[in-house]
Formats: structure tokens, C-alpha cells, sequence
């Protein structure tokens, strides 16, 4: 099957029902870490004109809002762009937020010095017109900062073992790939310099259990592969152990809580400074 004949806007319509359910914030906030550190990565300045697509609840926005850039927040969910907004004035933060589709984003070539995304964009379905988006929209000689979940990390584990019992659309790419530098090197051929740092998160949860309840209960995709499965319970049990079997097979903790690390790719791109002709 080739990219021209995937229904990308019918697979964009179910992906942002599964964002919608429960709530992603309960989650989101938990990496709060990552949108600092990337914000460290990328050396941001203040006064810098900042894109946070597929921003979720704000986490890198509010990290660049911290250094004082002028940020802009975008999701396609409302309801994570308002959970944002409620954290940004509880800081005093002054922050822009706007609903927007990351495969066409509605801003002109070159408005921004910096676009940034954590676990966000490598959950878009045309990977390849996310890429030339976060591309276009930022100016020449700026830099695109993007936080990724690895295939062989325990999201991207996890995630496999959803695709064993709720498969995912046919012909779109898994989006632990952009946790691959081999498939950023596609993405974004010719765009400038690519930096890749690999990194880990440590989900710390009160115990095993405790991780799917919490994922099952308030993250998208699991808690619609749990529903898809409720007329089969045999196989709906099989995934619940297969999760914890996976969980407890990452955790360091040697105390019953949960402490698992979780490889990702930190990824800065220069982009290149188009040469006077």
C-alpha cells in the first residue's frame, strides 16, 4: 500500500477520538522533565518565537515560556490546549494557545525561530508531511527540538504489544520510529544538521498495577485498546498481563513501587540557511 492510498484523515478522525478519551494530562504531566531538558538541548534563548505542535498539556511550553520565548501552544485535542492554558496562567506565563493540525499547520514559511515537540508529533500519520511541516514553519538557521520514544524502549515495547491485539491502520508506520535515528535521516533529508542524544525517563508509579490503572483509566490509546477488547475478556486478560509481564520485567525499583526507565531519542536539527543564488 502506498502513502497515496491511506485514508490519513480517517486514521487522523480515531487518533484524535483516542486522545480525547480519558485524560492525557493525568499523564502528560508526569514528563515535565523532558520538555526542560529539551529546552537545554536546543540552548534557547528568551525572546525566542517558539511552535509547540502537538503540545499536549504544555509540557515544553511551559518549559520555554520559563526562559521567556514567545510561545505558541498547538494540539488538535481542545481540551489538553485548555489544560495548558490553566497551567500557564497559574505560573503567570504568557503563552499563545491555538488548535491546529500538525500535518498543516496554519502559519506562514519561516515564522519561527525554534518548533518543538515532545511525544507528540511521531504520533501524526503522514510522518512525511509532519516532517515537512515542522520544516517549513521554522526559519532558516533555526532549529527544530523533538523528544521521540525508541522501537526498543518500553514505549515502544508497549506499544507493539497493543498492535498484537488491536492492529494498527494498514501502510502507517509505527510511531516509535522517530525514535530511530535511521528514519529521522528520511524524514528530514536535506532539512540541515541532525543531532540525536539518546535519553531516559523513569516512570515512577506506585506500583505495576498502579502504571495500567493510571494508563488504562486517563491515556488514549490504552484505555481504547482496553474498551476494544471488552467482549473478549480471555484476550482482554491476556493483554492486561502481557503489560505487566512487560512492566515488571523493566522495573528497577527492588521495593514493590515502580521505577522503569524508558529509552527516548533527543533530537535537535540546525536547519540549513538557504544559499543566495
Amino acid at each position: 500500500m502506498t502513502e497515496t492510498t491511506i485514508d490519513f484523515a480517517a486514521i487522523k478522525q480515531r487518533q484524535q477520538g483516542a486522545w480525547s478519551t480519558g485524560n492525557y494530562a493525568v499523564v502528560g504531566t508526569t514528563l515535565q522533565l523532558v520538555g526542560e531538558t529539551l529546552c537545554e538541548a536546543l540552548d534557547l534563548r528568551s525572546g525566542s518565537r517558539v511552535l509547540d505542535v502537538c503540545a499536549g498539556n504544555g509540557n515544553a511550553t511551559l518549559a520555554a515560556a520559563r526562559r521567556f520565548a514567545e510561545v505558541t501552544s498547538t494540539d488538535y485535542v481542545p481540551a489538553l490546549l485548555e489544560a495548558g492554558r490553566r497551567r500557564a496562567e497559574a505560573e503567570g506565563l504568557t503563552v499563545q494557545f491555538q488548535e491546529a493540525d500538525v500535518e498543516n499547520l496554519p502559519f506562514p514559511d519561516g515564522s519561527f525561530d525554534v518548533v518543538v515537540s515532545t511525544f507528540g508529533v511521531m504520533f501524526a500519520p503522514d510522518q512525511h508531511k509532519a516532517a515537512s511541516e515542522l520544516v517549513r514553519v521554522c526559519k532558516p538557521g533555526g532549529k527544530i527540538g523533538l523528544a521521540n520514544w525508541t522501537p526498543e524502549g518500553f514505549i515502544g515495547q508497549m506499544f507493539k504489544i497493543i498492535g498484537r491485539y488491536v492492529p494498527p491502520a494498514a501502510g502507517v508506520k509505527p510511531p516509535p520510529l522517530w525514535g530511530s535515528r535511521g528514519r529521522l535521516e528520511e524524514l528530514f533529508a536535506g532539512a540541515g544538521k541532525l543531532h540525536t542524544t539518546s535519553r531516559q525517563f523513569a516512570f515512577r508509579y506506585r506500583a505495576p498495577q498502579h502504571f495500567i490503572d493510571v494508563f488504562r483509566t486517563y491515556y488514549g490509546p490504552m484505555n481504547k485498546t482496553f474498551e476494544a477488547l471488552d467482549a473478549e475478556p480471555e484476550r482482554q486478560a491476556a493483554f492486561g498481563r502481557e503489560l505487566l509481564e512487560l512492566l515488571e520485567r523493566g522495573n528497577r525499583s527492588g521495593d514493590g513501587t515502580l521505577v522503569l526507565p524508558s529509552d527516548y531519542l533527543e533530537v535537535v536539527i540546525e536547519k540549513q540557511i538557504e544559499k543566495q543564488r
